[in-house]
């Protein structure tokens, strides 16, 4: 694993694992919300985000996390490991809840300075249909590249547990 890719809704854990998988490989993390997100929740041009794309896939060695499904074909061919969070509508639209109610009036660590947390409808409608409109396309995508690549989907959270104490138990 020198190439890892995490991929879900929102809410489904996608920069708390990566943190920890930062922590147990010494592996650099990059959060693709923190690069896109300019202050005060401005995006990243469409030219602009197509070359940090290129420029992070081309580096020996990263845990990404993040969808954007536009970019996502490239960090896709980079990686040695997709990871994809295949959790139900209800428990990814708790933790978003939970996560606007902890950052409140607070920058998330893992997006940018100047970007406080928010919940809106049309991202909660985003994650309510999650399953509906992206997952299809990204399993068809997790199918075609399984045979080169180590995919991993988890479908509840204790197989995320499980996953990160076999990762340490090899790592020491």
């Amino acid at each position: 694993m020198k190439k890892v890719m995490l991929i879900g809704s929102g809410g489904s854990g996608k920069s708390t694992l990566s943190r920890r998988l930062g922590e147990v490989t010494t592996l650099p993390v990059y959060h693709l919300d923190s690069l896109f997100w300019k202050p005060d929740w401005v995006p990243t041009e469409d030219i602009e985000w197509d070359e940090i794309q290129a420029e992070l896939s081309q580096l020996d060695e990263w845990i990404i996390d993040g969808n954007y499904g536009r970019t996502m074909d490239i960090r896709m061919e980079a990686a040695d490991t997709i990871i994809f969070f295949d959790f139900p509508r209800w428990l990814t639209i708790y933790r978003v809840i939970k996560r606007r109610v902890k950052y409140h009036g607070k920058t998330r660590p893992d997006m940018t300075v100047g970007c406080p947390e928010k919940l809106d409808l049309e991202f909660l409608k985003w994650i309510w249909n999650f399953r509906r409109d992206k997952r299809p396309a990204i399993l068809d995508k997790l199918e075609k590249y399984s045979s080169e690549k180590n995919v991993i989907i988890f479908q509840r959270p204790a197989e995320v547990t499980a996953f990160l104490k076999q990762l340490k138990l090899k790592s020491k």
